[in-house]
């Protein structure tokens, strides 16, 4: 797979919206989880799995984001506590292939969409 370029800022006030709108356009889209981290390495996590949902809260609810797999139930549930940025990468056509969120401690998730 070709390195994708992931450049575009999602600012923060536009992250609840944007969430949503990511879980209700890739609901069912098979993607992998990676942890890049300079201290401790990266890590794949879940790898051709269904995304079932990304939920953002906000500050005032914990400021965090999981990121939920599964079909018909959540089967394996991913937090990053404290996220600092969101970045997405989407090819030519515009279609979202990933996102990468950082966190307060400097880690990394890198979320990648398999093609429609």
């Amino acid at each position: 797979m070709n390195k994708i370029d992931i450049n575009k800022s999602v600012s923060s006030d536009r992250w609840l919206e944007f969430f949503d709108q990511f879980t209700d356009g890739n609901r069912g889209r098979h993607i992998s989880i990676e942890i890049l981290s300079s201290e401790l390495g990266d890590e794949e996590l879940i790898q051709n799995a269904p995304l079932m949902a990304m939920v953002y809260d906000p500050p005032k609810n914990g400021n965090k984001l999981t990121i939920e797999i599964g079909k018909d139930e959540v089967t394996y549930a991913h937090t990053v506590d404290s996220p600092t940025e969101v970045l997405t990468g989407q090819d030519a056509n515009g279609i979202m292939l990933a996102v990468r969120i950082g966190d307060a401690a400097g880690i990394q998730t890198l979320i990648k969409l398999q093609p429609h």
